[in-house]
């Protein structure tokens, strides 16, 4: 969170599979309750409605304005960003983002979501927040989580930001992005763990936990069976492999271009990935892109734009 003239600045990456702000991560779940629920942690009263919020991670949906859950995601944000300074009323602005192929059409629509309402009153784990969110500014995913470094990309650069839902990969030439050179692949973790879990029903005709799937995929095991395991990571690796594959058809070869990896994707990449990493660059900063949109925000408020 950043300070500027009074007002806070907070990113969110509204995420498919988690939602970071520059300094929390939380699962995308979202349930709406009649009453308060019985236990505490993650629980958002908001217009007479209770929601816990945490448990499970959104579905995939082309359009994030479509119900809703992001909204309430993003209060929660807020809510969890202001508690690092143990603040509950605040002038807000909104530094988010889209992916790099939907910000140019859902752009103003995703802002008029989030600024549906000015002045919004709410309560997260037992305390109440104030907040005017004032303005909100909408960016393309990819660039954000390599803006601070990006006056180091001489040559050619690949940006490849795998998040849960999609895969969004970008070219920057010469510290340049270029815009003619994006794209959006439906290739996300998520992706990863159906395989997973389908893999496990079809060898063992069992259903496994997607909690289990994603230990092993992030720390290379858990607390199942070795059988299952050996079945999650094969699974990896061949999600991977598709990666690679994938960015080949947009024309990475490691020789020309340097490979730059963020987002949640970035561990499964290092855990289950045949790279050479003196071409390879894996960011396993999950906040990455969040602090990319505080960054920019702050420099387009700063310069008045």
């Amino acid at each position: 969170m950043t300070d500027f003239k009074g007002t806070r600045i907070i990113a969110i990456d509204h995420g498919y599979g988690n939602i970071k702000t520059a300094n929390t991560v939380t699962p995308t779940g979202v349930i709406a309750c009649d009453s308060k629920p019985v236990f505490d942690g993650n629980t958002l009263e908001y217009e007479g409605k209770w929601y816990r919020i945490g448990e499970g991670h959104k579905e995939f949906i082309p359009d994030k304005a479509i119900d809703e859950d992001y909204y309430i995601l993003t209060l929660m944000a807020i809510a969890r960003e202001l508690n690092q300074e143990h603040i509950t009323e605040a002038d807000v602005h909104i530094a988010c983002g889209l992916p790099l192929k939907w910000v140019g059409t859902q752009r103003e629509s995703f802002r008029e979501y989030l600024l549906r309402k000015k002045a919004v009153r709410y309560r997260f784990n037992g305390k109440e927040y104030r907040i005017r969110i004032i303005g909100c500014t909408v960016f393309p995913q990819g660039y954000p989580a390599i803006v601070r470094n990006v006056d180091q990309y001489h040559g050619i650069h690949m940006v490849a930001d795998i998040g849960n839902g999609t895969m969004n990969i970008m070219y920057v030439i010469d510290k340049k992005p270029q815009e003619s050179r994006c794209w959006t692949e439906k290739l996300g973790v998520n992706q990863c763990v159906i395989k997973a879990k389908n893999e496990v029903m079809n060898r063992y005709c069992m259903s496994i936990d997607e909690s289990s799937i994603e230990r092993v995929l992030r720390f290379g095991t858990a607390e199942i069976g070795e059988k299952y395991i050996s079945v999650i990571r094969k699974a990896a690796e061949e999600y991977v492999a598709s990666i690679f594959e994938t960015l080949r058809r947009y024309e990475y070869d490691h020789d020309l271009v340097r490979l730059h990896i963020v987002g949640g994707g970035a561990c499964l990449v290092k855990n289950f990935g045949k790279y050479d990493p003196d071409r390879v660059e894996i960011n396993e900063d999950i906040c990455a892109t969040a602090k990319g949109y505080e960054y920019l925000a702050y420099q387009m408020l700063r310069r008045g734009k």
